[in-house]
């Protein structure tokens, strides 16, 4: 069973008259959404469309943790942004100019690019949340059981307790008033007047009522427990870091319990994902990173799920944008075209492709290594790509070529440049002179066959083929594959190209005729 079904039959198991399945997400908007933090999102989304398939309502929920504060200035927004350090993130300017604060650009940039891969969710925005009062009992209720929380706390920590460190505890941060910072501290709690007096590092001081507060947060341990219960979450996933057995989950499921009185959600730990070549763990916080919308130059849509769905949570694995662009095309084609054939036998694989939705939608694309291997070739004119294309029985509209062949493009000009194949200008002399006599028949032969051979003739290569026959098939093999190396050197200087029959419609009867002409 394909593991998104697996969770989702354990939790309707497990939840047998849950009305809504409630499963949430969440991401602070430090810098740029980056790809690894993407798989928090996506092992929710899986899971919530494995439970719609299995005919249970559910509520997606995402929440933007925006009310945090600005830790770190990432390494593509001005360093003078390390003035706003201790600022929620939705209370500082936008480092590019285009939204209405620093929280909201990297959300709209990470929204849009949910909206490419068609996942719909309901977000929810901390900072409305918390400034609105929507927590203002649970804050109030966290305090008066803060000592409580403290020694929750204290049993997942090797530390030793003490009574003062209990008497000072406060299980949250308040945002001062006047600088608007976190650089606060706590200096008295009147519990019955439900009141709390704070004084800041730039020297203001305030008392403010509870009940009425909008600068005050939970801190994440608390929180986390705290907004389950609100939302009544009965999913969620945590990455690695939270998932050791002192890690945010542990605790947070304790506090959940005994403080809040909430069973925790059912907790499918995810491991990171790398971006192979990409040195170094990516970061938000540090700019570190590469972001979904990034990762969609390279790859549709429906590929980029498809890897996230095909590996349970618990595997890492690494991204391409080298030459496995190549594999990761030709194997997602493949299965798609099994499956559409009903030879497709791995169910694991039958249910990642449903869940990438769309398998139906790469039925009609063109492959992207033979339209990589052609785009250079005709300097990248999708056009004559279309014509190339149709003459070879693969007829697609201008837009659907382009989906691939943007792609393509990006990839060969700004990863793999080595892909950035072009007709050689002249012959290649010096090369066609280190030839021995058998190599340079097989050229003569092939240019003969050119010529007296319509190139759309399906003739033409079993030609070509016979050019290097032998009684022996392993020499014959050896043979065939040296002779081609030979011609895409002779006409592209390189070792590989297209079909020869769609090479020879890219650049032309003629200039073949002529790049393989040494008599």
């Amino acid at each position: 069973m394909h593991w998104a079904y697996k969770i989702a039959t354990e939790l309707i198991n497990k939840y047998p008259n849950k009305e809504t399945f409630v499963c949430a997400s969440g991401i602070s908007p430090s810098g740029s959404v980056h790809i690894g933090n993407f798989r928090e999102v996506i092992t929710t989304y899986f899971v919530v469309k494995a439970l719609q398939d299995l005919g249970k309502k559910t509520r997606f929920i995402f929440s933007w943790d925006d009310f945090d504060r600005f830790r770190k200035v990432p390494n593509n927004v001005d360093a003078e942004f390390q003035q706003y350090i201790g600022k929620s993130y939705d209370n500082i300017p936008d480092p590019f100019g285009c939204h209405h604060s620093y929280a909201e650009h990297f959300e709209a940039e990470f929204e849009d690019s949910l909206k490419v891969f068609g996942i719909e969710i309901e977000f929810i925005y901390q900072h409305s949340a918390y400034t609105s009062g929507k927590y203002n009992k649970q804050i109030l209720h966290a305090l008066k059981q803060r000592k409580e929380i403290y020694d929750i706390l204290m049993e997942f920590k090797t530390s030793q307790s003490s009574n003062h460190d209990r008497d000072a505890f406060y299980p949250l941060t308040i945002y001062c008033k006047k600088c608007g910072k976190d650089d606060t501290k706590i200096i008295l709690f009147e519990e019955e007047q439900e009141e709390i007096k704070y004084e800041c590092l730039c020297g203001f001081q305030h008392q403010i009522k509870i009940m009425e507060a909008n600068n005050i947060k939970l801190n994440w341990k608390v929180d986390w427990p705290m907004r389950w219960m609100m939302e009544d979450v009965i999913f969620e996933p945590g990455g690695r870091d939270h998932s050791s057995e002192t890690g945010s989950y542990n605790v947070s499921k304790e506090i959940a319990k005994r403080i809040f009185h909430f069973e925790a959600p059912d907790y499918t730990p995810y491991e990171f994902i790398g971006i192979k070549g990409h040195n170094g763990k990516m970061s938000s916080s540090t700019g570190n990173n590469i972001t979904p919308n990034e990762l969609l130059n390279i790859y549709i849509p429906e590929i980029i799920l498809f890897m996230f769905a095909k590996y349970k949570p618990s595997t890492a694995f690494n991204i391409g944008t080298d030459e496995d662009v190549l594999k990761n095309y030709t194997e997602y084609e493949r299965y798609i075209v099994n499956n559409l054939n009903r030879s497709l036998e791995d169910e694991d694989i039958k249910y990642a492709l449903e869940l990438s939705h769309s398998n139906k939608t790469l039925s009609r694309l063109p492959k992207f290594s033979l339209i990589a291997s052609v785009l250079p070739l005709v300097n990248y004119n999708v056009q004559l790509l279309q014509k190339i294309l149709e003459k070879n029985g693969e007829k697609y509209d201008i837009q659907t070529i382009k989906k691939i062949s943007n792609r393509a493009e990006y990839w060969i000009k700004h990863c793999y440049p080595i892909k950035n194949i072009v007709v050689n200008q002249n012959k290649a002399s010096d090369l066609f002179q280190t030839l021995n006599d058998e190599q340079r028949n097989w050229i003569y032969q092939l240019q003969e066959y050119i010529a007296l051979t319509n190139n759309s003739d399906s003739q033409l290569m079993q030609k070509i083929y016979a050019i290097c026959q032998h009684h022996d098939k392993k020499i014959m093999k050896a043979n065939q594959k040296q002779f081609f190396t030979l011609v895409y050197k002779l006409i592209l200087n390189s070792p590989s190209g297209p079909p020869f029959p769609i090479l020879i419609q890219a650049i032309g009867k003629d200039k073949t005729l002529d790049l393989l002409d040494f008599q």
